[in-house]
């Protein structure tokens, strides 16, 4: 049932998470929970002067799915900015909720979770780390969290 979600680049994406940890110096951090499943993921981050990521840890205790999604945000995010990384998180969403195209540039591999966009349960973990990215930025930016 599940074979098309677990395939083996999303488990090699999972056992293989890059920048595990967290940051001591870090200027904005973000701690997101899936009610759903109980999916965990901590992201910190710095930026450098021109707004970009310059460091980031990741600390997911989540589903292959999430960790997998956590690895493909943590491999990429360096030199990325804000807007890069909503739009990835943007184009991330869409793909799981809305059957859009799946994401391209640096964040490429997300596609490897397409197959998740049937079942709407596990969207949530899948998306965390992005979330938690996002928000990481804003606060290190002092942008407001929820824009609009």
């Amino acid at each position: 049932m599940f074979g098309d979600l677990y395939h083996n680049r999303v488990l090699e994406l999972a056992a293989d998470i890059p920048h595990v940890g967290q940051l001591e110096n870090a200027q904005g951090s973000s701690f997101k929970v899936s009610r759903v499943c109980g999916s965990t993921v901590q992201v910190d981050v710095t930026l450098d002067a021109d707004g970009r990521i310059a460091s980031i840890a990741v600390d997911p205790k989540a589903c292959a799915l999430g960790q997998a999604a956590t690895s493909i945000l943590a491999r990429h995010a360096v030199g990325r900015s804000r807007e890069e990384i909503e739009a990835a998180r943007d184009a991330l969403k869409a793909m799981l909720k809305d059957d859009a195209e799946p994401p391209d540039g640096v964040f490429w591999e997300l596609r490897h979770l397409q197959a998740v966009k049937d079942y709407p349960p596990r969207h949530v973990s899948t998306l965390l780390a992005f979330e938690a990215a996002v928000e990481a930025m804003r606060k290190a930016l002092g942008l407001p969290l929820n824009p609009g």
